[in-house]
Order: structure tokens, then sequence, then C-alpha cells
């Protein structure tokens, strides 16, 4: 099933993507060094008795005399409790009382790593009960926000803790499963990632172990097991309640995030009814807030700070009344307001996958998503996504469909979709769809991608396959092309096509195939 050379290929991402997240941790430990008697480090004593390391920053002059609005903030996963400290100041200079904390299984803090379980959910309350006894904090005024594993706990301790008015959710989760699961495959570079980062910084409980080595060997009698273990874990489950306890909600996430594609998030902010806002940008998982962890100039945070000041504070700055929706597309530009979500993909435009094409799988045919971490911050940096060339592109490992030439831009803004009917000739295997932007000289610039696992069907018998690849803004230039690719293999995801399997796409006359983008009118 290709395993060997996915795993092979994963672990070199692993061991990159981990000296990049240890050489931020280096990075940021010096600021705690700071001489500053506003910063004091302490022991919270969290869930069952364990212990938690955290700090408070308060802001200056604070003898006691007054109340001031209180911002929790529980660390990224592998990130010691210093990560924050930068933002930290900045709002205690602005006004707040922040207690920042290492969660449970990593680093000095006690306990097994829980994945956002209850023990940490139970453990944010705790922090918020410790910071209203021992700081100057205001208990009508509370707030949660946190980057990457801090921004999916904030939303679940605001969906279970009536006391969080306000939370600000960067480079977070919704939905676990569809995270690390989507299209029924395992996106094994970003779980390796992260199983690797924890051994390097923290303590897996054995339940977490088990769930990762389920997750690397593809054991199918355990999928629903997980499932169940992701839901309990995803802040999509507890909406209701989340709406019921009515904080606000600012989401903030990158178009190129390979932890927690958009999709997921763009799907649960339709189902907030609570004041909320969502905010896309290029970049990968915590890149676009990255530079703000070492104080430098941030949209993701100023419009932070801005959200907590108006849901916490009061401050008639403006926020509540902009649009909700903010997008910046990866060709760069001006930020763009919409309504909604469904505002961005008001208007779709079809091209269709004629005619039939069989290709063979478990070889990869050279179109790629890329690499964890590197391919989209080369992309946010330097506008270089993963590339080919679609005329070289070999026929009997991928099938190609391209629109005609566009005679304007193309400025791609939501969720591409693919439907296709597909023939195996085996009860299981995965396809990997690609959108390519097409120069003149035929090579590739990728747009979006996904991928799609089938189980327990029959072999030559045609089913129908609906995906929705990853959500992106992307502008395509005139005279480009939009072109359609799907191969089998992935060094992002573990592949389930037996050995000598092939696939038939065709596109039958009462049921044609075809590609849907959501475009920006002009």
């Amino acid at each position: 099933m290709g395993h060997g050379r996915t795993t092979l290929r994963s672990t070199a991402a692993t061991a990159v993507s981990a000296a990049l997240i240890a050489g931020t941790v280096v990075g940021l430990a010096p600021a705690a060094q700071a001489d500053d008697p506003s910063v004091r480090f302490v022991d919270i004593t969290g869930d069952g008795g364990t212990l938690l390391k955290g700090n408070v920053v308060t802001p200056a002059g604070a003898d006691g005399s007054r109340r001031y609005p209180l911002l929790v903030l529980p660390t990224s996963w592998s990130f010691p409790q210093v990560e924050y400290l930068a933002q930290a100041q900045k709002l205690a200079d602005a006004g707040y009382v922040v207690l920042t904390y290492n969660v449970r299984g990593f680093w000095q803090s006690g306990g097994q790593i829980e994945v956002a379980g209850p023990p940490d959910v139970a453990d944010a309350s705790k922090v918020i009960d410790w910071a209203l006894a021992n700081t100057p904090a205001d208990p009508q005024h509370v707030g949660m926000a946190g980057v990457s594993y801090g921004a999916g706990i904030s939303l679940l301790a605001a969906a279970h803790d009536k006391r969080i008015k306000a939370v600000a959710a960067l480079s977070g989760w919704a939905d676990l499963i569809e995270s690390i699961y989507s299209g029924r495959t395992q996106h094994v570079q970003a779980a390796a990632v992260l199983d690797g980062t924890a051994t390097l910084t923290g303590r897996e409980s054995p339940e977490l172990r088990k769930i990762f080595d389920n997750l690397y060997s593809s054991n199918l009698s355990k999928e629903q097991e997980m499932i169940d273990w992701g839901r309990k874990r995803s802040v999509a489950t507890h909406v209701d309640q989340l709406n019921k306890n009515g904080a606000a909600v600012m989401l903030a996430n990158a178009w190129g995030d390979t932890v927690f594609p958009v999709n997921q998030y763009a799907d649960f902010y339709e189902k907030l009814t609570v004041p909320k806002r969502l905010e896309l940008r290029p970049g990968d998982h915590a890149t676009a807030e990255l530079p703000g962890l070492f104080g430098l100039p941030n949209d993701v945070w100023t419009d932070t700070g801005r959200w907590f000041d108006h849901y916490l504070k009061g401050a008639d700055n403006g926020i509540d009344r902009e649009q909700p929706v903010r997008l910046k597309s990866r060709s760069a530009g001006e930020y763009e307001g919409y309504p909604d979500w469904k505002s961005v993909e008001a208007t779709r435009r079809k091209f269709t996958l004629d005619g039939s094409s069989t290709i063979h799988a478990n070889v990869d045919s050279g179109a790629d998503g890329g690499i964890v971490f590197l391919s989209s911050i080369l992309d946010q940096i330097a506008q270089l996504p993963p590339m080919a060339s679609i005329p070289l592109l070999p026929r009997r490992w991928a099938a190609v469909w391209q629109s005609e030439r566009y005679g304007s831009a193309q400025r791609v803004r939501g969720t591409a979709r693919l439907h296709t009917t597909l023939t195996p000739t085996a009860e299981s295997g995965t396809l990997v769809a690609y959108l390519y932007d097409v120069g003149p000289l035929g090579i590739g610039k990728l747009v979006t991608n996904a991928p799609y696992t089938w189980h327990g069907r029959t072999p030559g018998e045609p089913f129908h396959v609906d995906l929705d690849l990853f959500s992106t803004a992307y502008d395509v230039p005139a005279g480009h092309r939009l072109a359609l690719v799907v191969d089998t293999v992935d060094p992002l995801y573990i592949e389930h096509n037996p050995s000598g399997a092939q696939l038939t796409f065709s596109s039958p006359s009462d049921d044609p195939s075809y590609v849907s983008v959501p475009v920006r009118e002009q």
C-alpha cells in the first residue's frame, strides 16, 4: 500500500518541522528572562491536582484597587509557558491581566497529553479560578485565546464555562477528525509532526499513543473508536452549548494550514450564532501569527486585541461593524470583506471532465501537495506553491483535464468541488485531486488539493465521488487555465491502493463529471 515510502518521507518532514518549532521555542526563551516585576511565574493546581506551570502579567501600577479584564492563554502543542510572553506584555500594557499556562503533559507541567480532552477543559476552568483568586482580574470580563492547541482548548473551554465572554482561536481546529482524517484519509505528515514533537517535549497518554499507532497502521477495526475520540475533542460537537453560552468568537487561520485545514473552520463558523469573525490569510499552520509571538507587528494579534477591547472592555473600535469574514488572497492584495461564508462562494463556474481516463495506482505521478509546513511557508513568503509540468505528467499514473484559457483573471475564493464517477478494480483505494493554475508553458502552480479514500466497494462497479477540495483564495491570471489532476500517491497522506490497482474515471451523459470552482466577481 505504499506505506514504507510514505513513512520515510514523513520522517524527513517531521525532522525539519520539529527543528523549525524547536528554533521558535529557543528564540522565545530569552524573553522569559526579562527583569520585569509585573511578570510572575506561578504554579497552579489543575484538574485532579495536576500541577500546571504558568506566568501572570499584570498592568503596570496595578495595586489591587481596581479590577482588570482577564485573558487566559493556553500554550500551543509542544511550546513552553513563555510562548505568549511578548504578546502578554502588550496586552497587559493595554489594561489586561494575562495568564498563560503550559497545558498538561508538556514541559514542566504535570500529567499526560490528553489532546484537549476533558481534563484539559477542566484545567482551563481551574486556571480561571486561580486567576480570579490571586490577581486583580474581573470575573465579569474573562476571555481566552491561543494558537493551535491553545485555540482548540479555548473554544472547548468557552463551550463548558459560562464565565468566558470572548475567544480568539488562532490556527485551531473545530473538527479534529476533519483535520487529520478528512476524506477518510490519514494526513500522515501532519500526524507525524504532532507525534514527534510531543515525544520530544511531553508525555503522551496511553490513549494518545494507541490513537497514533492505529492511525499509522490504518487499523479499520479501530476507525470508529478514533472518530469518537476526535469528536469528544471537537468544539463542533458542542456548538449548541457554545452558542447558548454566548461567547464572542474570532477564528483565524491560514489557507495552507497542513495540520488544521481551513474547511473545518469555515463550516464551523457558519454554525455559530454568537458574535463572530473569520479571518483567513496566506501561510501554513500558525505561520501567520508567528511574528507576533516575537513581539513584531502582526495583523492577527492586532485584530485579537481589538476583538477583546470591544467584547471585554466595551470599546467602540468598529470591529463589530466590519464585514465579519475577511480574506486575503495568496496572490497578495488587500483584505476582502464578506457578510458571511456563503457570500464568499456565491458565484461558481464549472469546467467539465469529459471522456474516460484509466490510471494505475501505487506510483507518484509528480503531482503532490508539497511538504508539511515548508511548502505553504514558501508560498506565503514568495508565492511559490508546489509546481508540476502538466503536459509531462505521465498519463499512466495521472488523469488530467484542463479548462479553456480564461480571457480575464479568475479570483478563486472558497471551496472547489469535484464530482465524478469512479470504477475501481479493488474494494479499497485512495485518490488525491489537485487543482492547478497552468501558465502558457504548461507549468502548473498548485491552487488546492484533497484526498479521498474508500473501503468496501465492489470491484468493477462504478460509484459517485463528491469531494470538497481544501478552501483557498488564489488569483488565476488572464490567459491561464485551470487543470484538475488526479493520482493515487502523495507524501502528505497514507494511501490504500492494493498493488496493481487501477482507477477509471468516466463522465456518463446523464451525470457528467465536473469541477465547480467558486470565483469572486470582478
